[in-house]
């Protein structure tokens, strides 16, 4: 199938979610005939080309909330205050009411299957707005434990989480230093008895380490594991991209 046009769309409103997130809500006619249901699915904005380049920049965003004729989309804060961020944080932190931007999809999301026993769940602070659509989707006699790397305390988000999963939030300063904290948190709470199944999402380094536990060392198959990179330190999403897929290569092979 083709893919579906870039839209136009405006920005309609803006909530400081937490210190280091902002919420935008996007909208307008370019919305109209945009799918029903797409909570947790991403979509891709469109920046101007880098220098040197023809085609537009592109930054992946999950679709937090859908309602009639808008979408929120959440932007995690890095960089901000050293002047590292690059350009949908830029954006995000200086757009206006009533400016557009151009977005791509949307694409699939990858939400936590239906009849397992446990759920183990874990990712930074990109990964928020699609750790809250699963778990929120999740039946309320579902039972899990989730950890969520964020950079202060007052970054912790409500989640309409069923009562039976546990969230445990891990404070770090430094998006993308100290990989190794999301698996330890992941070991420390211990391996549940039953069907699992795991989701994880989040900075590159981080992501390989998740994937030997879960992977490797609990033998989880493709169908009891999600897991993915969301971005890595000190690279673009183009760069990023590249070095996604060598990885998935080389690990295939």
């Amino acid at each position: 199938m083709a893919k579906p046009q870039p839209r136009t769309l405006t920005v309609l409103a803006r909530q400081q979610v937490s210190p280091s997130m902002i919420r935008l809500t996007l909208g307008g006619e370019g919305l109209a005939d945009f799918p029903h249901g797409q909570e947790g699915g991403y979509v891709k904005l469109m920046f101007p080309p880098a220098p040197g380049k023809a085609k537009p920049t592109l930054r992946t965003y999950t679709i937090r909330a859908q309602r009639a004729g808008e979408i929120d989309v959440d932007f995690a804060l890095h960089g901000v205050e050293n002047g590292v961020s690059g350009p949908a944080t830029n954006w995000a932190v200086s757009t206006e009411i009533g400016s557009t931007i151009e977005v791509g999809g949307p694409g699939a999301a990858k939400p936590l299957p239906e009849g397992f026993d446990f759920y183990l769940v874990a990712g930074d602070m990109t990964a928020i707005p699609a750790i809250s659509v699963n778990l929120e989707a999740l039946d309320r006699e579902a039972k899990g434990y989730a950890v969520i790397e964020i950079q202060q305390e007052d970054d912790r988000v409500e989640i309409d989480a069923p009562d039976g999963v546990e969230i445990r939030w891990v404070v770090n300063p430094e998006p993308g230093q100290q990989p190794q904290w999301l698996v330890e948190a992941l070991r420390a709470y211990g391996w549940p008895e039953g069907r699992v199944y795991a989701w994880a999402a989040s900075e590159f380094s981080a992501m390989r380490l998740m994937r030997t536990y879960l992977r490797e060392e609990k033998a989880l198959t493709p169908a009891e594991l999600y897991i993915s990179s969301y971005w890595k330190q000190g690279l673009d999403e183009e760069s990023h991209k590249v070095v996604k897929r060598e990885d998935a290569e080389a690990t295939a092979a």
